[in-house]
C-alpha cells in the first residue's frame, strides 16, 4: 500500500487497520532498544556492507549552499568535477521542505522536515532530483539523502496525527531535546508511524521512481534500534544493495541495521591533539577503544569536517586540516569529505549558519593544491585494496608525542603513512620491517629521496611510502 501524507483519509484508514492488526502476534513489536544499551559487541560480526559502500568515498553536499543558485541543477552541473576527483557516494543533506513554525534563522533548518514526500521547491522539482540521481548513476556514483526520522517540523503534515508524537505529562507535544525548539519528537511505540515511515522510505529508493541508493540517518541513536532493523528488513525487498549510514557511534546499530557509522572517537582525538596539545598517541588509543567494543568488521566513516563542525581549516589551520584528512584516508573505514574541503573553504554551515544561506566559496586563495591531493589519496584507495580492508598496524616511531605512523597492507602491498601532528619540524625513525624496500608515493607532494625509515617532516607534513610484496 502506497501511503502519502497528503491523503489523510488513507492515513486514518491505515491507523484504524493497524489498531486491529496490533491485536495479533504479527504486530506484537519487541520492546524498543535504544542505541545506548551499554553492551559489548566486540565478539559479534557487523552486518556486511555492500561493496560500493566499503570501497567508496562519501562526499556530503549541503544543497542550499553548494552553489549560488542552491538547486539540484547546481549539483548536477558539477558531477563531472566530483567524478574526476574520485568521489563515489554523494550524500545530500535533507531535500524536503523546511518547516516555518518555530523555525530558526532566515531559512530554517533542513533538519526540520515539513513533508517527507515532498521536495523543497527552492531546490527544484522531483524530476530535477531524478535527473541528478540518473546522471550520477551514469558516472558510476551512488546517491543517498538525509533521513530525519527522529523528529519533524512543528507544521509537518504529520501534525494532523498527534498520536505519532511524544507528549509531556500534560499531553503537549514536545521536542526530542529541550534545546531543539524548532522540531517535535516522533514516538516509535506507535505501529502506524513505523509503517508510514517504512512506506515513505520505499518511495525514494524505488527503482521506478527517484531510485536513490540509501539514507544517511540523522540522530540514529535517538530512534529505537528495533525500528531500524525492521526498516532494513523491509527496504532490502525493494532494493537489495541499499545502504543505511548512521549518524551515531553505537555498536548495537551495526549488528543488523546499519552499514556505516561516524568515527566520532577519532574526530574527538583530532580536537584533543590539534587543539588541546594531547599526544599523537591519542589516535591509537581511540582506535583501540572502538575495536574493543564494536562488532568485528564495523565500518566507520572517517571524518574531519562536516556540517555539524566548525570547518577544519578554521579549527586546525590549512596544514593541520590537511594532516587530519591524510590520517582519515589512511585509516580503515570510509573517508568522508564535506563540500568545499577540496578548495579549503572556511564558510561555516553549522548552527547558526545552518539556518542561513552561506554558499561554499570555491575560489579560496593561497591554498595548497587540495583538489589534487584529495584526488591522489582517493586514487591510492581505489588502486590498492590494502587501503580498503580492516588491517591497520600502528608502527612505533621515535617521536610518538608528535608523529603518527601506521601501515595498511594486504598480501600484495604495504603502505606506511607518517604524519607530523605538530607545527614544529621533526626528524624521527620508524620501526618497520624491510624498510629499505619502501619508496615515497605521497600524493601531490614533491617526492624526497627515500631515506626511509628515517623521516624528516616539517610542521604538519606527511609522507606515504609503498612496498610491493614479492
Amino acid at each position: 500500500m502506497q501511503l502519502e501524507p497528503r491523503n489523510s483519509t488513507r492515513l486514518q484508514y491505515l491507523i484504524a487497520l493497524r489498531g486491529l492488526i496490533a491485536l495479533t502476534a504479527a504486530w506484537l513489536l519487541p520492546a524498543s532498544t535504544f542505541a545506548d544499551d551499554g553492551k559489548n559487541y566486540s565478539q559479534e560480526t557487523a552486518r556486511p556492507a555492500p561493496a560500493w559502500v566499503r570501497d567508496g568515498v562519501v562526499y556530503e553536499i549541503f544543497p542550499r549552499n553548494f552553489s549560488s543558485a542552491g538547486t539540484f541543477e547546481g549539483i548536477t552541473s558539477r558531477l563531472d568535477e566530483l567524478h574526476e576527483m574520485g568521489v563515489s557516494i554523494l550524500w545530500l543533506m535533507p531535500i524536503h521542505p523546511s518547516g516555518k513554525l518555530k523555525s530558526k534563522g532566515t531559512y530554517g533548518s533542513p533538519y526540520a522536515v515539513q513533508d517527507y514526500y515532498a521536495v523543497d521547491p527552492s531546490l527544484g522539482t522531483e524530476d530535477d532530483l531524478k535527473r541528478l540521481v540518473a546522471e550520477a548513476h551514469q558516472r558510476g556514483m551512488k546517491v543517498i539523502i538525509d533521513l530525519v526520522a527522529n523528529h519533524t517540523a512543528w507544521d509537518s503534515v504529520l501534525m494532523a496525527h498527534p498520536e505519532f508524537y511524544k507528549h509531556d505529562a500534560h499531553g503537549n507535544i514536545i521536542p526530542p531535546d529541550p534545546e531543539w525548539t524548532d522540531v517535535a519528537g516522533l514516538d516509535y511505540s506507535n505501529a502506524a508511524l513505523r509503517e508510514y515511515m517504512i512506506t515513505m522510505l520505499r518511495h525514494w529508493i524505488d527503482p521506478n521512481g527517484v531510485n536513490l541508493d540509501g539514507y544517511r540517518c540523522d540522530a540514529a541513536d535517538r530512534v529505537p534500534t528495533d525500528f531500524w532493523e525492521q526498516a532494513r528488513a523491509e527496504l532490502v525487498k525493494t532494493k537489495p544493495d541499499i545502504t543505511l549510514f548512521a549518524e551515531a557511534n553505537s555498536p548495537v546499530l551495526m549488528v543488523k541495521a546499519f552499514d556505516l557509522d561516524y568515527s566520532w572517537s577519532e574526530l574527538s582525538a583530532l580536537n584533543k591533539v590539534l587543539l588541546d596539545s594531547a599526544p599523537a598517541t591519542e589516535f591509537k588509543r581511540a582506535w583501540d577503544a572502538d575495536a574493543a567494543k564494536f562488532p568485528r568488521g564495523t565500518l566507520h566513516a572517517r571524518i574531519s569536517d562536516d556540517h555539524d563542525e566548525a570547518r577544519a581549516v578554521a579549527k586546525y589551520g590549512i596544514r593541520g586540516a590537511l594532516a587530519a584528512s591524510v590520517l582519515m584516508f589512511s585509516l580503515d573505514g570510509v573517508p568522508l569529505l564535506y563540500n568545499g574541503m577540496e578548495t579549503g573553504d572556511a564558510t561555516e554551515s553549522g548552527a547558526p549558519a545552518l539556518f542561513e544561506k552561506m554558499p561554499v566559496y570555491w575560489h579560496s586563495k593561497e591554498r595548497p593544491p587540495l583538489r589534487e591531493i584529495y584526488r591522489g589519496l582517493i586514487n591510492l584507495r581505489k588502486q590498492y585494496p590494502a587501503f580498503r580492508n580492516d588491517r591497520v598496524i600502528w608502527l612505533r616511531n621515535s617521536d610518538e608525542n608528535d608523529v603518527v605512523s601506521l601501515m595498511r597492507l594486504d598480501e600484495h602491498d604495504e603502505f606506511v603513512t607518517v604524519i607530523n601532528f605538530s607545527n614544529r619540524p621533526v626528524v624521527g625513525q620508524i620501526e618497520v620491517l624491510n624498510a629499505s624496500e619502501f619508496t615515497p608515493v605521497t600524493p601531490a607532494a614533491k617526492q624526497t629521496p627515500p631515506g626511509f625509515p628515517l623521516v624528516a617532516l616539517k610542521g604538519f607534513e606527511y609522507r606515504v611510502y609503498h612496498r610491493h610484496v614479492r
